[in-house]
């Protein structure tokens, strides 16, 4: 299969193709509000340079969170609309993949971990969260429990597992201090590692059901809410 996956849910935008024979090729830039202008480009560049057109594409890969609200519906919008003109106008699939399984596989691939808590920052002061172990004779992860979004010192880290994502840079000791942390992104290259189980799960949906996962339902808070966060930041400078 001729394959494209792409990730916009964090500062870092990631998109890989991957051709017939297996052969991958991956390009990271800087994302966040700079995602939108630059995904397409990225995309034409490297499918360019794999040998093949969106006439040749099979699936597209995507992932769909949770993460940044404006990465989300980047990716959801550009994996629809390029997925529905595939093949001439006669479109093809997509396949959406949780942005924190993704962390746990670059996790494994990159640091040799198989227990790993998937911790993406969410800003305002949490965190998104989730547990996965890897079970090599199935060659798939499993989900351990719900998404959680929570703030960072509330997070409950499972004895011999490894935290592994991009918040304890912004967090610190508040973040799981008594476990091990290795940094690892929700990158394209692990969706395309992760494609095959999940096709065979039957996760792959028509492009009109490209849509985001929302773990966070509104992306502003409140006065209120600010103060409360300024104030417990102040409570645990004062109390580590």
């Amino acid at each position: 299969m001729n394959l494209l996956a792409l990730d916009t849910s964090t500062d870092t935008l990631s998109v890989a193709v991957q051709k017939g024979d297996g052969a991958v090729l991956e390009r990271s830039a800087p994302g966040g509000a700079q995602s939108s202008a630059a995904l397409i480009p990225l995309i034409r560049e490297l499918m360019a340079s794999a040998g093949f057109s969106f006439d040749d594409l099979d699936l597209i890969v995507f992932g769909r969170g949770p993460g940044s609200f404006t990465g989300l519906r980047t990716a959801c919008s550009v994996s629809q609309g390029l997925a529905f003109g595939a093949r001439k106008g006669k479109g093809v699939p997509v396949l959406p993949v949780d942005s924190l399984l993704a962390v746990a596989e670059t996790a494994r691939v990159q640091h040799g971990v198989t227990q790993v808590h998937a911790v993406l920052d969410a800003r305002m002061d949490e965190v998104y969260a989730a547990a996965y172990t890897w079970d090599a004779a199935a060659g798939r992860w499993s989900h351990l429990d719900d998404f959680n979004l929570l703030a960072p010192q509330d997070l409950v880290v499972e004895a011999d597992f490894t935290v592994a994502g991009n918040a304890q840079a912004a967090y610190g000791e508040r973040l799981a201090p008594q476990s091990p942390h290795v940094h690892a992104l929700p990158m394209a290259s692990a969706m395309l590692r992760l494609t095959p189980a999940l096709l065979a799960q039957g996760l792959a949906v028509p492009a009109s059901e490209a849509l985001p996962l929302y773990i966070r339902d509104k992306v502003a808070q409140t006065t209120a809410e600010r103060e409360e966060a300024k104030r417990r930041l102040a409570q645990a400078a004062t109390n580590p």
